[in-house]
């Protein structure tokens, strides 16, 4: 066993006890942390696999903003005690799911006919040519519309949370005219009621 292959068993074990525990924990903030643990260990895997790119895309983007901002929301909203109520009220219906989908991955991987063909690359790699170059070269020549779908669906995605987020705060304002200010007098400013002991007015 070599020395690349001993780290990508140590890698592959970190990275799938932390993703367990993310979704076994009852902290949040505990959870946000393994999550960045795992993102770690997964740009350590992109290493070995030589996609140098990737892996500080991912760094960059998932540990650096995304894992971050969970970091914060935690920490700033109280929501352990909705979730808490939240899980324990649909347990029963969380364990099912999960013990079908273990049967599921069992069966396919025990009783599985696929035949493994021999793959060939669509793309003979060429020496001079880094990962980072190799990926914009496909992705915007043969991949082009679907990036481009998938620019798109991120943005309506941020048009809608920037939606939701809007407060229509035009019925909470209260307008003065002028015109009926000025107007005003004693006359049709005050008026004296005189109410009746155990009785109330009609406004």
């Amino acid at each position: 066993m070599n020395f690349t292959l001993t780290l990508f068993y140590i890698f592959s074990f970190i990275l799938i006890s932390s993703s367990i525990v993310v979704v076994s924990t009852r902290n949040m903030v505990h959870a946000v942390m393994f999550l960045v643990l795992a993102f770690l260990n997964a740009a350590a895997l992109f290493v070995l696999l030589g996609a140098e790119f990737l892996a500080m895309l991912l760094i960059v983007v998932y540990v650096g903003a995304i894992a971050v901002l969970f970091l914060f929301v935690v920490m700033m909203l109280n929501i352990d005690i909705e979730i808490k109520e939240e899980v324990n009220r649909k347990r029963p219906i969380l364990i099912l799911i999960g013990a079908v989908m273990f049967c599921e991955i069992f069966l396919i991987t025990k009783f599985s006919t696929i035949k493994h063909y021999e793959t060939k690359m669509l793309y003979p790699i060429q020496m001079e040519i880094h990962n980072t170059k190799a990926i914009g070269n496909i992705l915007y020549t043969d991949f082009m519309l679907p990036f481009q779908l998938a620019g798109a669906v991120l943005f309506v995605a941020m048009i809608g949370a920037i939606v939701l987020t809007l407060k229509d705060e035009t019925r909470f304002i209260r307008k003065q005219k002028i015109s009926n200010q000025v107007m005003r007098n004693k006359a049709n400013s005050l008026s004296i009621i005189k109410v009746k002991i155990g009785e109330g007015i009609d406004l």
